[in-house]
């Protein structure tokens, strides 16, 4: 599962299950405060994501949980097999991961 089916399968989720507006619904949309879910909610949303996943979500890891990236995060971690630790970090590798795409493609032009 890619990470935009992941991203996508999380929106539906949210949508379904809680009556969101899908443009309320951003990476960086906050669960409680901008979504509006109550901790209620987020055990029916752990509920689902299991289905996702095949695996109980560890509920230390859980409890750190803020975003809807997080949710991204965390996921993606749990298909892929990589620790919860490492998937937090993964917010902040997309653009790491961008800017050295073009620091190879320059390193690539000074060759050529």
């Amino acid at each position: 599962m890619t990470r935009a089916e992941i991203y996508n399968r999380v929106v539906g989720i949210l949508i379904k299950s809680f009556e969101l507006d899908p443009a309320d619904i951003k990476p960086e949309s906050r669960l409680f405060e901008d979504l509006d879910l109550d901790s209620i909610d987020a055990v029916d949303m752990f509920v689902e994501l299991h289905e996702v996943t095949n695996r109980r979500i560890d509920p230390q890891v859980a409890r750190k949980i803020r975003t809807v990236e997080d949710i991204v995060n965390l996921v993606e971690g749990e298909i892929h097999g990589t620790p919860p630790g490492a998937a937090a970090n993964d917010a902040n590798d997309p653009p790491a991961a961008t800017t050295a795409s073009p620091a190879t493609d320059t390193t690539d032009d000074k060759d050529s």
